[in-house]
């Protein structure tokens, strides 16, 4: 997998400045982690290496501050002017992974397309979200390195950013103030490492607890030996032009502290390592600084822990980073890593790790694991980890995705009666190498951690990757990433959501930063390493954002734009939820009769029902056939033709259907049949229905979604009869019969939910534990789980009767659950009544609602 090295471009060669890259084999899995580095051999033996492995102690350890002292104000020290870096005899060899003893990274199957994937039509693309407000260069390649290592953070009155390997203070309309400097210009007559080397793997992070500045570089002066050091520095005040408290910490005498990233927090400075001995993987590192001490200049300490005996496939973390109001005192400070299974993990998964600190008595301090959260499933496999994978105009050299960790930063908040992180990871949406955003919201209401929402943004054919995510005090969320294709040079762009916008989606519309007019052609393909999206401490709503682009197309002429925007509603003004409803398709173009699921649904809290009928009939008017999606519009009591089956050569009853957020259509039939473009589908199977015009002339495509018997759907009686999503994004299902598959089992009247493999499954929803086996009337012939509130709306074959509702097949009633999976209980309430709204004597066997 991918860790962090910086590239040096002398005489139009890439050399190794810093190390630390990523194999381009195949990812294994096995006793060590996923990461591998790629510099230069080490000096140690294997026995040595070994060794220092074996005695890693998982802490916690105390450092104490080699050094500390203040500096002058930074405005009085001469800059060191930025150098071209000197050659490395490695020249960027590119190196094998370690063998591991493991297999291949797992890849999804063939016809693998991301469950949360945002595809959006062109025109959503240009809605609400604001042009730049600001926009402005920021430092460019004057070391001759590769890649920038971007970030930066932004102040009351000031703009810093910090690249490999200088950094430079603006103010905030853009004016140069100071740089761009070396970086080890902040350290001048400092003495020690931190003053004489100057080798990257920066952050900058603005302290809006304290109105201080907070930035970091490692320090290798005896690179590939120790020891190795951390370099730190606080503003005395909020001017990060003023005088600074510089620190220097050893981190360790053998282990390498690669890709160190930081989040501010009320009781530390916390840090994220990826450590190695030579060229082996030595394991994660998490380490706490003594913030308290530093805001004030003192001699300090920091309480380290390494994490390789704890678990070696620990890697690729990030600490949570502070926005908005502070945590209730004592909270730990979270550190994330995400998981492929892929890589041999049970599922698709967010670690959840927390550290607390205890200064008055460092031995009681711990790092645990809190949770496990499953995710929606997702291939993080982007061109089998070659680094030349991202197209770009007018070369075939290709860029780098980094789709093996998530991206800086991890942003946490407070909004008092509930915790959120965000956090992001570049992931591949179809098997095919194409790059889009995984992001996630976790919530923590003070029962434990929890995927609130997630989506993956990609929607049209350019990719996009390297992104940042964080969200503004009003609860609005904001991505920006690289843009590219094999049509366009690599861009900046930025999208986003307002809290009330449907879950899982970023529909603002995409704003650019920068259209690039050059590419990257150097061998190398580095990107990245990072980017950073921070938010305005003034306002808490304004964006900020930096990141690399190429003006003029050569080796590695990087660039760097820093910008800002907002989302509608900074400033004042009320924000209003995109009109886009979560998994439902666009406006038929042929037709004004069926209702538009883009647009917000009807007034005064009525709703769009979208069903299909297990026999033909008439609705409202509206003839339809069992193979037909009806929809219902609950204020206006009328009845339109949605999807006519037919009309694209489907005439066996359509026993499930779900309306997926890209505007397509998951469709199980009865029996097995012919279907254009596929040949025979099974009862067993899902298929998708992709639309070009919807209503009572339907026409598009299908293609394959999940092969029953692959998941392991193999019996007469699994013929799924109903199909959603949970809230966290795993397919559901019910079956016409009783079900026996890997993982799980059951009867009619059950919903089980497949696990991220795509081959096991887990109990969702037992329907007997709440009365719904009484007789075979009551198998769940439909359902849709609302997103939002976690409740279940069920439909059945027949007549039911459950605590405090009953009802006929044509009807739909809720289940709100106390429990879930293999002990359900639920508080039942009636929905909809479909004798009293036209549908009298048809069967319910798909359900879909917009409210």
């Amino acid at each position: 997998m991918k860790l962090k090295r910086l590239l040096v471009i002398v005489a139009g060669l890439i050399v190794v400045a810093a190390l630390i890259g990523r194999s381009g084999e195949a990812y294994l899995f096995e006793e060590v982690s996923r990461f591998a580095p790629l510099g230069p051999e080490g000096q140690l033996s294997d026995g040595e290496v070994q060794k220092i492995l074996q005695e890693s102690t998982p802490g916690p350890v105390v450092i104490t501050a080699l050094q500390n002292d203040t500096s002058e104000a930074l405005e009085l020290i001469p800059v060191i002017e930025p150098q071209k870096s000197k050659p490395d005899p490695d020249l960027n060899e590119l190196r094998p992974l370690p063998k591991r003893g493991g297999g291949a990274l797992v890849k999804p199957p063939s016809k693998f397309v991301d469950p949360v994937l945002q595809k959006t039509s062109d025109s959503v693309l240009a809605l609400n979200i604001s042009a730049p407000l600001q926009n402005f260069d920021g430092v460019s390649n004057v070391n001759g390195v590769l890649p920038p290592d971007t970030n930066g953070d932004v102040g009351p009155n000031h703009y810093m950013q910090w690249v490999n390997l200088s950094f430079a203070v603006y103010s905030k309309s853009g004016a140069l103030l100071y740089g761009p400097a070396a970086g080890n210009t902040l350290w001048t007559g400092f003495g020690g490492a931190c003053e004489t080397s100057n080798d990257g793997d920066p952050i900058v992070q603005y302290d809006h607890l304290a109105d201080r500045w907070m930035v970091s570089q490692f320090a290798l002066p005896n690179y590939p030996a120790g020891p190795f050091y951390q370099c730190i520095a606080v503003s005395q005040t909020g001017n990060p032009t003023g005088a600074w408290y510089r620190y220097a910490f050893q981190i360790s005498a053998t282990k390498l502290n690669d890709y160190p990233h930081f989040g501010v927090w009320p009781d530390g400075y916390y840090m994220s390592i990826n450590q190695f001995v030579g060229n082996t993987w030595g394991g994660a590192g998490v380490v706490a600084f003594e913030r308290d001490k530093m805001l004030l200049g003192q001699p300090a300490q920091a309480i380290y822990f390494d994490l390789f005996t704890v678990d070696p496939n620990l890697g690729g973390m990030l600490p949570s980073d502070l926005d908005g109001p502070a945590p209730a005192a004592g909270t730990p400070n979270y550190f994330l890593q995400v998981d492929d299974n892929g890589f041999g993990y049970p599922q698709d998964q967010i670690e959840v790790w927390q550290f607390s600190v205890n200064w008055a008595n460092p031995g009681a301090s711990t790092f645990t694991r809190a949770a496990l959260l499953p995710t929606a499933a997702f291939d993080s496999d982007m061109c089998a980890g070659s680094r030349n994978c991202i197209p770009q105009q007018g070369t075939t050299r290709r860029l780098d995705a980094i789709a093996d960790r998530l991206m800086y930063r991890l942003q946490y908040r407070n909004f008092g009666g509930y915790q959120t992180m965000v956090l992001n990871h570049t992931v591949d949406v179809n098997n095919a190498d194409h790059a889009g955003i995984r992001w996630y919201e976790l919530r923590n209401s003070g029962a434990g951690w929890n995927i609130q929402q997630q989506g993956t943004f990609s929607p049209d054919a350019t990719q996009r990757w390297m992104g940042s995510v964080a969200m503004d005090g009003l609860g609005n969320i904001a991505l920006g990433y690289s843009a590219s294709s094999s049509t366009m040079f690599p861009a900046i762009r930025y999208t986003g959501r307002v809290a009330g916008d449907p879950l899982g989606q970023l529909p603002q519309g995409e704003g650019t930063l920068i259209n690039g007019t050059g590419a990257q052609t150097h061998t190398a393909s580095r990107w990245g390493d990072y980017s950073s999206l921070s938010v305005d401490p003034v306002d808490d709503c304004t964006f900020w954002y930096t990141n690399e682009y190429i003006q003029t197309t050569g080796s590695s002429p990087w660039r760097t734009r820093i910008g800002s925007f907002q989302m509608p509603g900074c400033g004042g003004t009320i924000p209003t939820p995109t009109p886009t409803n979560t998994g439902l398709p666009p406006t038929p173009t042929n037709t004004p009769l069926p209702p538009t699921p883009t647009n917000t649904p009807p007034p005064g809290g009525a709703a769009l029902i979208y069903v299909s009928a297990a026999s033909n009939g008439n609705a409202g008017g509206v003839t339809f056939n069992d193979e037909d999606v009806l929809a219902y519009n609950t204020g206006t009591a009328t009845w339109s033709m949605y999807f006519d089956g037919s009309d694209v050569g489907i005439t066996t009853d359509m026993d499930a259907f779900a309306l997926m957020p890209d505007g397509s259509i998951l469709l199980s039939l009865e029996s097995s049949t012919s279907v254009s473009g596929l040949g025979t589908v099974d009862d067993s199977d899902i298929i998708r229905f992709t639309p070009t015009s919807l209503g009572s002339d339907t026409s598009g495509t299908f293609s394959s979604y999940l092969t029953g018997a692959s998941a392991g759907l193999t019996a007469s009686s699994e013929d799924i009869d109903a199909i959603d999503f949970t809230p966290d994004g795993r397919l559901v299902v019910s079956t016409t019969g009783s079900f026996s598959v890997s993982g799980a089992s059951g009867a009619d009247e059950d919903l089980f939910a497949l696990n991220s493999n795509g081959t096991s499954w887990t109990l969702y929803f037992d329907g007997s534990d709440v009365s719904l086996n009484s007789s075979s009337s009551e198998d769940t012939n439909g359902t849709w789980i609302d997103p939002a509130s976690n409740q279940i709306y069920l439909s059945t074959l027949g007549s039911f009767s459950v605590t405090g509702v009953s009802g006929d097949g044509s009807d739909i009633f809720i289940c709100t659950p106390g429990t879930l999976g293999s002990t359900t209980s639920c508080t039942f309430s009636p929905y909809w009544d479909g004798s009293s709204n036209g549908f009298s004597g048809e069967i319910t066997d798909g359900v879909q609602i917009v409210k």
